[in-house]
């Protein structure tokens, strides 16, 4: 795929988010995805394939929002399969701490599907807003 393409599916990725279209979202993550947020949060490690990641990340991540989050990107840089993101996500947990933190995904594109992704961000606001590992 063309740079200009790759950057698309990660438009895609985070348009879709932002409708709540969970469906599209799952559909531009490659099956055999390997995810990684850096870090020693309750949070942090390395995830493989979708089961996983849901399981292991997003679904005990969301259960403690109560809409999610919200991403907005601010810039996109593509080179050859890979395109980084930088995004500002909003979210609230249940008891209404707020959760703002700012990320950088470097994700890997391939075959249309995002394949890889090496998350960066405040490690400390994670701690601070859901408990230490």
């Amino acid at each position: 795929m063309e740079t200009v393409d790759n950057k698309q599916v990660v438009i895609d990725f985070y348009e879709a988010g932002a409708r709540g279209d969970m469906d599209t979202c799952f559909d531009l993550i490659a099956d055999d995805i390997t995810w990684t947020n850096i870090g020693s949060t309750k949070f942090s490690g390395t995830f493989d394939g979708k089961q996983e990641l849901m399981e292991k990340l997003l679904g005990p991540l969301f259960g403690q929002l109560k809409a999610g989050i919200t991403s907005t990107i601010e810039a996109l840089i593509a080179e050859d399969d890979r395109v980084v993101a930088l995004t500002k996500g909003r979210a609230e947990t249940h008891d209404g701490t707020p959760y703002n933190n700012s990320y950088c995904q470097v994700m890997r594109i391939a075959d249309g599907r995002i394949a890889e992704v090496t998350e960066y961000m405040d490690t400390a606001l994670i701690d601070k807003v859901f408990g230490a590992a």
